[in-house]
């Protein structure tokens, strides 16, 4: 197969898509170049549909190979492992534009790769990735409703710039990934600093514009390249079952739905599910019992969403504009930093905060170089929150999500490390759910940041919007849960301050969304977002001004970088011995930044003392106490500071003439000193005369008695 190229012109930048020369064996492959960062996208598909399962078995793998970056992974094993965050966060961004473009009730194993070719900071990889997922499945003999487009939008200064490069985009007020089709969005993405809902809106506008672009360019390679769709079984409920099975349960059904409570309506559904299958089994046979339950679930679907649009009735009896009751805890747990519990219905959150210095920040390693989180957000899901059982394994990809997704809307709000010299870890764990757990985690985490004593700057509250829409008309849904979640069309989170936005996620299982239904959606979050803040700041509405006792106490030092050195010590000696001693922690950074940590302020004190002894500079006019460590027949060397001596001239040891040094001072005295000099080679001169009290005979700086002068009565002479 030849090769084929198509380009356009982006952003400022040039994005180039090609196929046909490698990986030819995948049902599609698209290579994407932009500057120095290139990309392998491969799509393919098993032959034939997999059995026993009620869901898409769709897979998209950003695969992270950290020779693109022209880097060795480090520690002990050089091949690439799991996938970090980055990576899975990368992944999730693909997945959501092109799942909902694939046939309803296609079952056949459908796996997206990118391979990072080589990674450049200059065009970050996940909006290539998107797009060239897109050309890879459109080209292909997958069926696939495509092509979707992608782009990235910054703002900064009030100006919006397409697909900035990645140094740019951290000066940027807003980052946002927009994806969708010629008409309509499928995907939005954002995380802000407190952006108004008008900024976001124009930011979608502007995306969409240059989607249409990414779109036609797409399009001209599906006509050079495209393969005819190859026809796959498509597991639908047969019409006349469908028929059967709503008129029998209709009202059934109706009775069951409506349940304030999670677990009866499941158990009411349940119990007429299995009716359901026991009547219809008996006239249609056993082989009819994957069409029964299908039928079922497309009567329940349609139900739920009847009584929405036709009723404005929810399944727990809420109206669309209302949000389950709300209550807010903190302060719950006697040994953590900080603590929060926010429940809203039936879905309940703990956060914890652990406070730590800032070298147990996380130390990550991306194909963009390598970082330190001193901000974590850890999200668990355990499987009694929703009353299952299932094993605990590693966190999935979902947890990793919500977590970040509630790390980001967190993170404008946090103290600078200037101002806040901490590593914080936040965990939420959800105790309970049934619908909207992440925004949770965010309102969770919020109030435990503030019991913690960290000076955030305001509170954070989360908020779910749904959808339902028959094409003519819709509805949009207040803090949706499970049910409208699985059932309804849209999930869109919200979270930000009484002031703006800080992060947005919006999937969709539509082909597209106007921009109509995204300026309500937008507007109801805010004022829904404004009625929790309302209830959190009832509980906490502002950081406590003390840490907790058992947080770590930080110390800020700065000394001259050019005594990092002597502060470390060969082989890091130094700083061990005063870690060693004191029992605290000790971070050190390249601008000379100094941090010492402990629960015990005495034993962070007595550090300081020792930091301060070893780098601190000897001035000119300074008084210091200091042991005589030499003697010479000219003088008496004193050290002054750690590793610093300096010279007491015996014309300087005593305001009178001294024949010997030795009837001053010894080795092991310890004097008192004044800084005469510091000459142009750095030689401390010193003085002690002067210092002494004057009046009678002078005492010696050691505390001995002059040559001459008579011993206290009852004392021995020495030896």
């Amino acid at each position: 197969m030849e090769k084929i190229e198509v380009s356009l012109e982006l952003g400022g930048s040039n994005i180039s898509f090609e196929t046909g020369n490698l990986a030819r064996q995948a049902n599609g492959a698209v290579v994407v170049h932009s500057g120095d960062t290139v990309l392998l996208v491969t799509a393919t598909m098993s032959e034939t549909a997999r059995e026993g399962i009620d869901f898409f078995p769709l897979m998209v793998d950003f695969e992270e190979k950290f020779y693109a970056a022209g880097r060795i992974p480090g520690g002990y094993f050089k091949r690439e492992g799991r996938p970090s965050e980055r990576a899975v966060l990368t992944s999730r961004l693909i997945d959501r534009p092109i799942r909902p473009l694939f046939p309803k009730g296609m079952r056949n194993d459908v796996q997206i790769i990118v391979l990072p070719l080589s990674a450049s900071n200059n065009y970050l990889a996940d909006i290539l990735a998107i797009n060239g997922a897109s050309l890879a499945l459109s080209i292909s003999d997958i069926p696939f409703s495509g092509p979707v487009g992608a782009v990235r939008i910054a703002c900064i200064n009030d100006e919006y710039i397409v697909n900035p490069p990645y140094d740019l985009l951290q000066e940027s007020r807003m980052d946002m990934v927009v994806a969708g089709g010629e008409d309509a969005i499928t995907t939005v993405q954002v995380y802000a600093k407190e952006a108004s809902e008008d900024v976001v809106l124009k930011g979608i506008e502007i995306a969409h514009e240059h989607i249409k672009k990414l779109i036609a360019v797409q399009k001209e390679m599906i006509r050079r390249a495209g393969k005819e769709k190859r026809e796959v079984r498509l597991f639908l409920p047969d019409e006349d079952i469908r028929a059967a099975v709503a008129a029998h349960a209709a009202e059934k059904l109706r009775q069951a739905v409506m349940s304030s409570d999670k677990q009866s309506r499941e158990e009411a559904i349940g119990a007429l599910k299995q009716e359901m299958i026991d009547h219809f089994t008996v006239a249609m046979g056993e082989e009819a019992q994957a069409e029964i339950i299908g039928a079922f679930d497309y009567a329940l679907k349609n139900t739920v969403r009847q009584m929405i649009l036709d009723e404005q009735v929810r399944p727990d009896g809420r109206k669309p504009q209302e949000i389950r009751p709300i209550s807010c805890e903190v302060g719950l747990l006697p040994m953590t930093h900080g603590s929060g519990l926010f429940t809203r219905g039936q879905t309940q959150v703990l956060n914890t905060v652990t406070l730590g210095s800032l070298g147990e920040a996380q130390k990550m390693e991306s194909l963009i170089g390598d970082e330190a989180k001193r901000f974590m957000h850890h999200y668990n899901f355990p499987p009694y929150s929703v009353g299952e059982v299932r094993p605990l394994r590693s966190p999935s990809r979902r947890d990793i999500g919500h977590g970040a997704l509630a790390e980001k809307a967190l993170l404008p709000m946090l103290p600078s490390e200037e101002d806040f010299p901490y590593a914080m870890r936040l965990v939420s764990d959800v105790l309970e759910s049934n619908g909207s757990s992440s925004m949770a985690s965010t309102c969770a985490g919020s109030l435990a940041l503030m019991d913690a004593g960290v000076p955030v700057k305001k509170a954070v509250a989360g908020i779910a919007m749904g959808l339902v829409t028959d094409g003519s008309r819709h509805v949009v849904l207040w803090d949706i849960q499970g049910m409208e979640d699985a059932l309804g069309d849209m999930d869109f989170k919200v979270a930000g301050t009484i002031d703006g936005i800080n992060a947005i996620q919006m999937d969709i299982k539509l082909e597209g969304l106007n921009m109509d239904i995204l300026r309500e959606a937008l507007g109801q979050a805010r004022e829904g977002r404004l009625y929790i803040l309302d209830i959190m700041n009832k509980t906490i509405s502002e950081s406590r001004s003390n840490l907790s006792p058992k947080a770590p106490r930080i110390i800020t030092l700065q000394i001259h970088p050019d005594k990092i050195g002597e502060l470390i010590g060969p082989g890091g000696k130094t700083i061990k011995k005063i870690i060693e001693a004191t029992e605290v922690k000790i971070d050190v950074e390249d601008d000379g930044k100094v941090y010492i940590s402990s629960t015990d302020e005495e034993s962070a004190l007595r550090a300081v003392k020792m930091v301060e002894n070893l780098t601190k500079e000897v001035t000119a006019g300074e008084i210091y106490t200091g042991r005589v460590t030499r003697i010479m027949t000219f003088g008496a060397f004193v050290e002054v500071l750690p590793g610093k001596e300096g010279l007491v001239h015996i014309s300087e040891l005593a305001p009178r003439r001294v024949e010997r040094v030795e009837d001053v001072v010894n080795v092991g005295d310890e004097v008192t000193v004044k800084v005469i000099e510091i000459d142009r080679q750095g030689r401390i001169n010193l003085t002690i005369r002067g210092l002494l009290e004057t009046g009678g005979e002078e005492e010696r700086p050691g505390g001995r008695r002059e040559r001459g002068e008579k011993r206290p009565e009852g004392r021995r002479p020495r030896r």
